[in-house]
C-alpha cells in the first residue's frame, strides 16, 4: 500500500490526514496525483509533493512503490 499525507490546506479539503491506497498494478506518481485530484477536486490548491521524505516534482516520470510513502505539503514560507 502507498500511503498518502496531507498537511495544511490540503489535509482541509481531504478532511483527513492521511489514507492508504492499494493498487492493482504499479502507478506513477502523475496518476496517483491525477486521481487525487479527481478525488478531492485539488485545482484551486498549491502544493508540494515529497517521497519517502524528499522534494519531487509533481511532472517527475516516478514510479511508485508499495511502501512509498507520498506527502502533500503547503508552500513553505520563507524567512
Amino acid at each position: 500500500m502507498i500511503e498518502v499525507k496531507y498537511f495544511g490546506a490540503v489535509a482541509e479539503k481531504t478532511k483527513c490526514e492521511f489514507e492508504k491506497l492499494s493498487f492493482s498494478e504499479e502507478i506513477s506518481l502523475q496518476k496517483l496525483l491525477q486521481n487525487l485530484n479527481e478525488k478531492y477536486e485539488f485545482e484551486s490548491l498549491t502544493f508540494s509533493v515529497a517521497v519517502n521524505q524528499k522534494i519531487v516534482s509533481k511532472v517527475a516520470d516516478y514510479t511508485l512503490q508499495t511502501s512509498d510513502i507520498v506527502a502533500l505539503l503547503p508552500p513553505f514560507a520563507g524567512g
